[in-house]
C-alpha cells in the first residue's frame, strides 16, 4: 500500500528533529527527507517527488511564501502544511501562505519540553496528513486521529421533523440571519465566496472558522479587504448589525444573546470548554442562532476536517433553518458537511461558487 511521502523543510534542527520523529512514528507516513531552506527543498523535491511538505515560513535564502509560489508553478499536486509562530506577523504571513494554495497550518508548539512540543506536533499534524491523503485519493492512514472522527450516525439527535413537516416547513420565510461553519480549506473557500455577496444583503453574517487567537483577526483583516460587506473579528457584547460579517475569535466561543433592550441580539464569548476538540466551535455558535431565529436561518456548512457542526445543525433543522451544505468536488476536506448530508439535514448541495447566490436568494425572498 502506498505511504504519504512527506518532506521537512525547516531551518532549526530541534523542528526538523521532532517533526521527523513524528511523522516515523505514523502509520502510512513516510519521510522522504529533510531540509533547512527553501533552495534545498525545491532541488530535493526533483529526485525525492514527496506528496506534501512540512515548512517553516520563515527561513533563510529562500523562505515558506517562496516556496509555496514554486510549488504552484512548478509542483502543484505537490501540498504544503505550514509551521507558524502564535505572532501578529506569524498569522499574517500565515494568511498569504494560505492564500497560496497551503493545504493547512499548525502553530510552532508553546512548550518548553521536547516531549510536549512533540505530542503537540502529533497532535495536530497526524489528522491533518490523513485529511490531505484523503483529498488526494492516497490510502487512508491507518491507526486513530485526536478528535476528528465523524460520529456514528447512531449519536447524532434524533430529527424531530418528518420529511412532510420539513419541506412545509424549511425555507419558506426569508432568513434574517446567515451562519457559517467552516475549518480545512476554509480561508481560501471563504477569500472567494464572501465577495460575491452583495454589500447590502440586509443581514448579519455569524462564522465560526477553526483557527488560533491572532489568526482569526489576521483573517477578518484580510478579508475585510476583498469584500463589499464590512468583516471583522467579533468583539464580547456587541449588537450584531446587518450587513457585517463576524468572525469568532481563535480561542474562544461565540454564542448570540438577548440585546440589553431585549429586541436586539448580541454576541456573547466565552471560556466555554472546547466542543468537538475545537474552540471557537460551531455546534456552539448553530445552537444559539437556533435560539433566536426559529424558521429565519441561513447556515452553510462547508470544507473542513471532522464532525463539528452536525449536532448544531440538526438543531437548526428541527428549528426550521434553511440549510446549505458545499459540495464533495469543491472542498478541500469533505469532512463537515458529509455526515449532514447523509443524515438528510442540508436542503441544498451546491459546489462552492454558487453558495453566495443560495444565500441570497434565502434572505432576500
Amino acid at each position: 500500500m502506498k505511504k504519504l511521502s512527506v518532506l521537512v523543510v525547516d531551518d532549526t534542527i530541534v523542528y526538523r528533529k521532532a517533526i521527523s520523529d513524528v511523522i516515523e512514528e505514523i502509520p502510512g507516513v513516510e519521510l522522504a527527507g529533510v531540509a533547512h531552506n527553501g533552495k534545498i527543498a525545491l532541488a530535493k523535491i526533483k529526485t525525492l517527488q514527496p506528496d506534501i511538505l512540512t515548512l517553516d515560513i520563515e527561513m533563510p535564502v529562500m523562505n515558506g511564501l517562496e516556496v509555496l509560489q514554486e510549488l504552484r508553478a512548478k509542483y502543484p499536486k505537490i501540498g504544503a502544511i505550514m509551521l507558524s509562530t502564535l505572532t501578529a506577523e506569524g498569522s499574517d504571513m500565515t494568511m498569504k501562505a494560505l492564500e497560496l494554495g497551503a493545504f493547512d497550518f499548525i502553530l510552532k508548539p508553546q512548550t518548553k519540553g521536547q516531549a510536549e512540543g512533540k505530542k503537540a506536533i502529533k497532535q495536530l499534524l497526524q489528522p491533518m496528513l490523513k485529511a490531505f491523503a484523503q483529498s488526494r485519493g492516497v490510502p487512508a492512514l491507518r491507526g486513530k486521529t485526536t478528535g476528528t472522527a465523524r460520529p456514528s450516525v447512531t449519536k447524532v439527535p434524533p430529527r424531530k421533523f418528518t420529511s412532510l413537516n420539513r419541506k412545509k416547513t424549511a425555507g419558506k420565510s426569508k432568513s434574517e440571519i446567515v451562519t457559517i461553519g467552516i475549518s480545512t480549506g476554509g480561508p481560501n473557500a471563504l477569500s472567494q465566496m464572501l465577495p460575491q455577496l452583495p454589500g447590502d444583503l440586509g443581514v448579519p453574517v455569524l462564522i465560526v472558522q477553526h483557527m488560533p487567537p491572532v489568526f482569526t483577526k489576521s483573517l477578518a483583516n484580510s478579508l475585510d479587504k476583498k469584500c463589499a460587506l464590512h468583516v471583522k473579528e467579533a468583539e464580547d457584547g456587541e449588537n450584531i448589525l446587518p450587513n457585517v460579517v463576524y468572525i469568532a475569535p481563535g480561542g474562544k466561543q461565540m454564542k448570540l444573546v438577548a440585546g440589553l433592550d431585549g429586541q436586539n441580539r448580541r454576541i456573547k464569548l466565552t471560556n466555554d470548554p472546547p466542543e468537538n476538540s475545537c474552540k471557537p466551535s460551531v455546534d456552539y455558535l448553530f445552537r444559539s442562532v437556533g435560539d433566536y431565529y426559529v424558521g429565519r436561518t441561513t447556515a452553510v456548512i462547508m470544507t473542513g476536517m471532522g464532525s463539528d457542526g452536525t449536532k448544531g445543525l440538526a438543531v437548526l433543522r428541527d428549528k426550521a433553518a434553511y440549510i446549505i451544505g458545499q459540495d464533495e468536488a469543491s472542498c478541500v476536506v469533505y469532512g463537515m458537511p458529509k455526515t449532514p448530508a447523509e443524515l438528510g439535514y442540508i436542503d441544498t448541495v451546491v459546489p462552492l461558487n454558487k453558495i453566495a447566490e443560495e444565500i441570497v436568494k434565502s434572505v432576500k425572498k
